[in-house]
């Protein structure tokens, strides 16, 4: 795994414009490299936030939308359509506005499915399964871009500290009894994390300063999800300065004024 980079923004808002000015860069060059990409996607303000941003600017049609697969980190076992979904607020801020190719966009299934959340768990790993290729070399593709929030409390997708979810192989695991609303989630493992290319972990806020110096320091993943966040080839902890307060001096390398 990658050792971790850090990028320091001045504030939230500028966070957002600057992840998103990255995503459109790493996804252009991806698909000229490759011809196509996959992007894992993550809730929560930041997240939504900087699709909004990729949404805003002209800079997007540098992104071939229809050879682009995308796919979430995680989700709320909620109906399709629900505001609470990260599907749903993907779909408002970016996906609804450019050329995605509908086939190529997978959301995980809801009870309105008729599934269970081990059932739409299953049926999310064989649909990755489906898309890697050989050269993939496992049960998942190299996601070119995997982007995470990160909770106050180092949790990273829908992987709680001390969580049964935190030591399952499997590449999409059910998660009951979450800490925070609603309770029950779909998850990607750490492992399905890890066959990432790049990792990006997004953080703003003060909250979220002690969270974040946990992760990068040798914290285990059991007590702190984030710490087990890594690429195979790059990981970027993205921050704002009230997140990046709390690193050692000369970690984290500013990005902006």
């Amino acid at each position: 795994m990658s050792v971790p980079s850090v990028l320091v923004h001045r504030d939230a808002d500028v966070l957002a414009k600057a992840v998103a000015a990255r995503l459109i860069t790493g996804l252009a060059d991806a698909q000229a490299a490759k011809g196509s990409a996959h992007l894992v996607l993550t809730g929560g303000g930041m997240g939504t936030a900087t699709l909004a941003e990729v949404a805003a600017t002209p800079a997007r049609d540098a992104v071939e939308w229809p050879r682009l697969d995308i796919w979430w980190g995680d989700e709320r076992f909620l109906p399709t359509g629900d505001a609470e979904r990260n599907e749903t607020g993907a779909r408002g801020a970016l996906l609804d506005h450019v050329d995605v190719d509908p086939d190529r966009v997978h959301p995980m299934l809801g009870p309105d499915a008729g599934v269970t959340a081990e059932e739409s768990a299953d049926r999310y790993a064989a649909e990755l399964r489906r898309a890697s290729r050989p050269e993939d070399h496992g049960p998942v593709p190299s996601f070119d871009i995997l982007m995470l929030g990160l909770g106050p409390d180092g949790h990273v997708a829908s992987l709680f500290p001390g969580m049964p979810a935190l030591y399952d192989e499997r590449p999409v695991v059910a998660v009951h009894g979450a800490p925070k609303p609603p309770p029950t989630r779909i998850s990607m493992t750490l492992p399905t994390i890890r066959a990432a290319r790049e990792v990006w972990v997004i953080a703003a806020g003060e909250e979220k300063a002690k969270a974040v110096h946990l992760a990068l320091q040798e914290s285990g993943p059991m007590q702190v999800p984030a710490a087990g966040a890594r690429g195979r080839q790059r990981t970027l902890f993205l921050l704002d300065r009230a997140a990046a307060s709390k690193i050692p001096p000369g970690l984290g390398r500013p990005a902006s004024p």
